[in-house]
């Protein structure tokens, strides 16, 4: 739409989110205006259970219980869709977009499905999608990445983009807590589900970077393809081993620009305590980003919540409303349904720094076992960390943490496939990736 003196709003879904929506479109109404210019009017909201949007004394007026219905009764120029999944917000999209409305989401899952569709039916139709709120919350990355940085060649992005597998990493860092006691605490503080698999599997961040990359590097990304790992199998132990050494563990969500193509994955790292990613703390998320002219960049806050959420969603219907978000969308070659497929690299093709726990048998020549066969397949150590044994450990083998230079993932790939069927090895071998700061390729 272009710029007009008001945007009338349908809001579909009141959860956390959408009830955050809600209350800063009414109870701020006045307050936007002044400061935008153009009315935000929410004309309805469409729920199937309407107790939350109760609970938040929302006006009832605006209560409808189907969107078709809620269409044809007032007028839209914006089709707010925050009900999740892929299933019903899909057809939630598809039928706001058909009807010629600009569509604003939160649903990162959506759009790393079925994200190229989408856009390319929205720019069919004359109208857009604003989805700011769907990767990091309150961070503006998604302006950054089409605006500031859109004429710059991005190399790199690093992203924490999980808060609550932030929040869990930080109490196991910070307090010692062990990732069951962590995930425990961020339940009962509402920072993480009653299942938490899609966090803490690292397939909330998948999403995300197949939505971050595909901008940043103009390519069509396939989610299936980006490697993904999660914080669901850390240890106590190696959370403390790695303090040891100066470093601390974060989930990171990693896309390089290659020779070769695209490397999009997402796992458990080892960075530096003096990496800027290592100071965001609890739940909050940031990402890095490192491109030729502008250099390293970074965008920090809170990456979920409802009002944080909320602002990023307000935000994109403010865009819209000034004609801003459609002239970009027409005009941008950035989108992924503009764009070709990636090259995406294969994981074993990664060549970064390891951080390597065994759990060996106390006897002599063992880490000399251990070195020559890393040293067959060109991996170098870096440093051997192990402490005196306890008398409890030695049913279970000694603990022995490595650290080796940077080598190619499907050298070490194949040197632990070995070194885990040594019978001195009494437990399949921890492995933990090292990331370092990325280089800036300005001076």
């Amino acid at each position: 739409m272009s710029a007009s003196e008001e945007c009338n709003i349908v809001l579909v879904g009141c959860g956390t989110v959408g009830g955050a929506v809600a209350r800063l479109l009414t109870r701020q109404a006045e307050h936007l205006t002044r400061r935008v210019g153009v009315s935000l009017r929410l004309r309805a909201i469409v729920e199937a259970d309407f107790t939350h949007a109760r609970e938040l004394s929302l006006d009832e007026d605006l209560f409808c219980p189907d969107l078709a219905q809620a269409l044809s009764r007032h007028p839209t120029d914006v089709v707010v869709e925050l009900v999740g999944g892929t299933t019903a917000a899909h057809d939630i999209v598809t039928c706001a977009l058909k009807a010629g409305k600009a569509v604003v989401t939160a649903n990162k899952a959506l759009l790393a499905h079925h994200g190229p569709e989408l856009w390319a039916l929205a720019r069919q139709q004359g109208t857009c999608i604003g989805f700011e709120a769907s990767c990091a919350g309150a961070i503006p990355i998604i302006a950054a990445l089409t605006g500031q940085l859109a004429a710059d060649r991005i190399e790199a992005l690093y992203g924490i983009v999980n808060g609550t597998c932030n929040y869990i990493l930080t109490a196991m860092t910070q307090r010692r807590q062990s990732y069951a006691e962590a995930l425990s605490e961020a339940q009962q503080r509402g920072l993480a589900e009653a299942d938490p698999a899609l966090d803490v599997s690292g397939a909330d961040s998948a999403h995300k970077l197949a939505i971050l990359a595909a901008l940043a590097f103009a390519r069509r990304i396939d989610l299936e393809r980006v490697h993904v790992e999660g914080i669901d199998h850390l240890q106590l132990q190696d959370v403390r081993y790695g303090q040891e050494l100066g470093y601390v563990i974060k989930l990171l969500a990693i896309a390089r620009r290659q020779e070769e193509g695209l490397s999009l994955r997402v796992h458990p790292a080892f960075i530096s305590t003096r990496h800027p990613l290592a100071w965001v703390t609890g739940p909050f998320n940031a990402v890095s980003v490192y491109a030729d002219n502008a250099g390293h960049t970074m965008y920090y806050g809170r990456g979920a919540g409802g009002r944080p959420t909320a602002a990023a969603v307000v935000a994109d219907i403010i865009s819209i409303a000034l004609g801003n978000a459609r002239e970009r969308f027409q005009h941008l070659k950035l989108w992924p349904d503009r764009c070709p497929q990636a090259e995406q690299l294969d994981i074993r093709s990664v060549r970064c720094r390891y951080y390597l726990r065994l759990q060996v048998a106390d006897r002599p020549g063992v880490l000399g076992t251990i070195a020559k066969v890393l040293g067959d397949h060109d991996i170098s150590i870096s440093s051997v960390l192990q402490h005196e044994p306890r008398s409890d450990e030695q049913s279970q083998g000694v603990p022995v943490v490595i650290t080796t230079a940077e080598a190619l993932q499907a050298d070490l790939d194949a040197a632990l496939s070995i070194i885990n069927n040594h019978p001195t090895v009494k437990a399949p071998c921890v492995c933990i990736r090292m990331v370092q700061e990325h280089p800036e390729s300005i001076e």
